[in-house]
């Protein structure tokens, strides 16, 4: 029954695939969706169970975005038909070689975030606590839906996902702190939520379809009073998408909210600025029309660079580490988007080198953040106290990191700001942006540098105050936050591969006919049985 089956749209290229037909580039959706529907279940019956079927649906979900990264890598643009209906009319999917990244990405990270949660923090038993794994997949389903889908209103419906398994895992432990920041943070998004449901409602209102790559050709045909209609909505979708990657002056809820959240929920969250980033990666290039906000317009640049410096402000008046750890991941947002607001490939490629590094070192701060608070008695505070007990690996971590974010070399966030730099020098504000990357960069080293001080080099004062560690098994928190430092350090050992892999997503999407011949052109496949011929055949037999 061809309607109640999804169905791959056309044949994939010649590369091996795990299931037959090309079913495998909505398991990223569905494999995640399963398996939190099972561990609500799980719950109340086999609790025992729980961890394993979670961590088993992650592990699954590395190794499919490893194979889906192969086939992206392949070149062509593979389009999905969900319910074998053709584009625009029916909900599609596309993989190409951003969405693999991004897939890959996000469960690198979720990799290392579940395993540090499986060393005791997921067992907390205040609602909703209890229901951690589940809301843990349910985001992984929202994350993978948004990177993989090719309609407007059908990355509104998985922002909506991610950010109600988001609130939840926010509150996870309970405490006044995670309640005031989630209140914000659910305020916020849902103002931004309403914003997107104004702007698709007016998009569809002028264009008459929210199929991104039906968008790239029917937005340039538009008449004439429809222009300025449609231009208004696609500003208001960049900003729900610039509110989502913390974008000067919508970046306010983050570090709060980040640096209250839990060690797992916050490495995880590490993903959620790059929802926003990837957004307008994909709005930029495919249908919002070029220099609205990048290229000749200043508007993207100039909001990035001032992203950029005054995160990095942040991160000098940062009176906890994890406070200074959320600003971090302002900065990396802010540079990121100064990549794009260039709008040449050159800059893209730049920056998607560099999202990969920023994102996991992210969620190794996160981690390392939880471990030298433990360590110290619960605290966190970058005031001189006593030394923690395992000062040796906590502070090598700690310098890893260190050089990791700030951009010094040799590790790979160094190339993708260098990279960024020798992209800007061809463009008007090439004195701007290398000034603002050089001086961002030097702020946070100081700022790293003083807290590596307070934290590791000073001591003294009374001892503070015994919080009972969360973790109870500390091998397995080491190994999480030990292994997302040591991908870290395989960025910069595979920088050659993970260079050419987003120089050439960055032409892929700047050659977007390719993207919209690709969905356009997808056809459905003919059903294996021909129900109503049947029902014909049996009636004509009677």
């Amino acid at each position: 029954m061809t309607a109640a089956v999804m169905t791959a749209a056309v044949p994939l290229p010649p590369i091996a695939s795990l299931l037959p037909g090309g079913h495998e580039i909505v398991l990223p959706i569905v494999l995640p969706l399963v398996a939190g529907a099972l561990l609500l279940l799980l719950e109340q019956r086999a609790s025992r169970w729980v961890p394993v079927l979670s961590a088993a649906a992650v592990a699954g979900l590395v190794a499919l975005a490893m194979q889906l990264v192969a086939q992206a890598d392949h070149g062509a643009v593979q389009p999905y038909l969900v319910g074998n209906w053709a584009a625009p009319y029916g909900i599609t999917l596309a993989l190409d070689r951003l969405s693999a990244l991004m897939l890959l990405v996000t469960a690198l990270v979720a990799a290392a975030a579940l395993t540090f949660a499986l060393a005791g923090d997921d067992r907390r038993h205040e609602t909703p606590s209890r229901h951690f794994h589940a809301l843990f997949q349910f985001q992984l389903m929202g994350l993978n839906g948004a990177f993989l889908t090719a309609d407007l209103f059908n990355l509104f419906v998985f922002f909506e996902v991610l950010l109600a398994a988001s609130y939840g895992l926010l509150l996870h432990g309970a405490g006044r702190q995670r309640l005031k920041a989630g209140v914000h943070y659910v305020v916020f998004n849902l103002a931004g939520s309403a914003l997107f449901l104004v702007a698709v409602s007016l998009l569809y209102a002028v264009a008459g379809t929210l199929n991104m790559a039906d968008l790239a050709n029917k937005l340039p045909l538009l008449a004439a009073e429809n222009q300025r209609l449609a231009q208004a909505a696609l500003l208001m979708l960049l900003v729900v998408f610039a509110v989502k990657a913390a974008l000067l002056p919508l970046y306010f809820w983050l570090p709060d909210t980040y640096a209250s959240a839990s060690a797992p929920t916050a490495a995880l969250f590490a993903v959620l600025t790059k929802v926003g980033v990837y957004a307008i990666v994909r709005a930029t290039t495919l249908f919002v029309p070029a220099g609205l906000v990048t290229g000749e317009s200043p508007l993207l640049t100039a909001l990035a660079l001032a992203t950029l410096v005054l995160a990095a402000l942040g991160t000098l008046a940062a009176a906890h580490l994890r406070t200074l750890v959320a600003y971090l991941v302002v900065a990396s947002a802010g540079t990121l988007l100064l990549a794009v607001g260039l709008g040449s490939e050159r800059g893209l490629a730049a920056g998607l080198f560099y999202l990969v590094p920023s994102t996991l070192v992210a969620c190794a701060w996160f981690l390392l953040a939880d471990r030298i608070a433990a360590a110290r008695g619960g605290t966190d505070l970058l005031l001189p106290g006593l030394r923690p007990a395992a000062w040796a690996p906590l502070g090598t971590g700690f310098f890893i990191a260190a050089v990791a974010v700030a951009g010094v070399p040799p590790l790979a966030a160094f190339m993708g700001k260098a990279l960024l730099l020798q992209a800007a020098g061809n463009t008007p504000w090439a004195g701007e942006v290398v000034a603002g990357v050089l001086a961002s960069s030097l702020m946070v080293m100081v700022a790293l540098a003083r807290a590596g001080s307070a934290l590791f080099w000073e001591s003294g004062g009374a001892p503070p105050p015994g919080v009972p560690d969360r973790v109870t098994r500390p091998g397995l928190a080491q190994a999480a936050t030990g292994g997302a430092l040591a991908m870290v350090v395989l960025c910069a050992v595979a920088a050659g591969p993970i260079a050419a892999y987003t120089a050439a997503t960055a032409a892929q999407l700047f050659a977007r006919q390719g993207y919209v011949q690709a969905v356009l052109g997808a056809r459905p496949v003919p059903a294996a049985i021909d129900v109503r011929r049947e029902m014909r055949e049996r009636g004509v037999s009677k």
